[in-house]
């Protein structure tokens, strides 16, 4: 018989954490899901988001509605069919994850199918929404990083790039809009953005503006966001997006997530691995997916105050394969 145990962990930010839709976030709130069987024990984390958006169902009450199953040996495959794609799924499966590969006696990499040595990845660093000269600060003391990622979806965005662009003038850009803008700005946008040197724009528009993306032919990539959840996305998203962004905590887990990845390759898709607010622990999975991609925005440790005493590596922009006493 297995033991399941989950915990709430709140872990504060370094500074407010602002994006578009909603209140600054002053801290993060995670969910650590833990499966031990016959002494073998594995591990996941998602993001508790219905603590900041309460249109989302409650995390907690979804992993307890698992317990006695996987106390009873409930499968990863099982699990795809009794919770939805989202957070608690993902804590789940992340931890049924682990927990078969060391029972098995192999990684979580070889369990992945990823039969060679993990390599450093370069990670964007995220700037929260703020004014133009905030953000223009904030983009000086990280001039250093190879890639920032700036939130926007307010007006006036075109000159938080620009300041940005001014006071960084050397590091990689990506715009992530946050469900915040009308088509017609996309399209008054685009083209000034790309020639400061912004490489996609993530998630523009609201569900109810995507279809006229169709026919757009875009001067830089547009990526999905939330409206990429899992593979049954993909047919809505197909010429609309040039790309997705694959974050465990939409997909519900690593299983799906490495399916996602495949399927989107398949079909053409540019691929970006994102995350929410997370320590190390949601980082590890998500490294199994980002040497795939073509941006990699896994800066959740960097947000926060403090993280695992085993975290994973960053140096600057470079995210280091990080031990396996955390995951893996």
């Amino acid at each position: 018989m297995r033991r399941v145990r989950y915990s709430v962990e709140r872990w504060p930010l370094n500074e407010p954490f602002v994006i578009s839709r909603m209140d600054p976030m002053m801290h993060g709130e995670v969910v650590v899901v833990e499966i031990t069987e016959n002494g073998i024990t594995g591990r996941g984390e998602c993001e508790r988001n219905d603590v900041f958006e309460p249109e989302y169902p409650s995390v907690t009450r979804m992993v307890e509605s698992c317990l006695p199953a996987l106390e009873n040996g409930l499968s990863r495959q099982e699990l795809q069919r009794r919770l939805p794609a989202g957070n608690a799924r993902n804590a789940i499966d992340c931890a049924l994850f682990e927990l078969e590969a060391r029972q098995q006696g192999i990684s979580t990499r070889e369990l992945a199918g990823r039969n060679h040595p993990a390599t450093p990845i370069t990670t964007a660093f995220t700037l929260s929404l703020g004014s133009p000269e905030a953000m223009a600060e904030a983009a000086r003391r990280n001039a250093q990083r190879p890639l920032l990622k700036l939130k926007l979806g307010r007006n006036g965005d075109l000159d938080r790039v620009r300041a940005v662009r001014d006071a960084a003038p050397d590091v990689r850009l990506i715009i992530d809009a946050n469900m915040g803008w009308r088509f017609n700005q996309l399209v008054d946008y685009a083209s000034e953005l790309k020639a400061l040197g912004v490489e996609m724009i993530e998630q523009p528009l609201k569900p109810d503006e995507e279809h006229r993306l169709e026919g757009y032919e875009p001067p830089l990539p547009i990526i999905a966001d939330e409206s990429c959840i899992d593979r049954t996305s993909l047919a809505l998203l197909q010429g609309r997006y040039q790309g997705i962004n694959i974050k465990l905590d939409k997909t519900g887990g690593l299983t799906e997530a490495l399916a996602l990845l495949a399927e989107a390759k398949a079909q053409g898709f540019e691929i970006m691995v994102g995350c929410m607010i997370g320590t190390s622990l949601a980082m590890a999975p998500a490294l199994l997916l980002a040497e795939q991609a073509r941006w990699v925005d896994l800066d959740g440790p960097l947000l926060l105050a403090e993280d695992h005493s085993n975290g994973l590596p960053y140096e600057n922009g470079t995210l280091y394969p990080g031990s396996e006493l955390l995951w893996g």
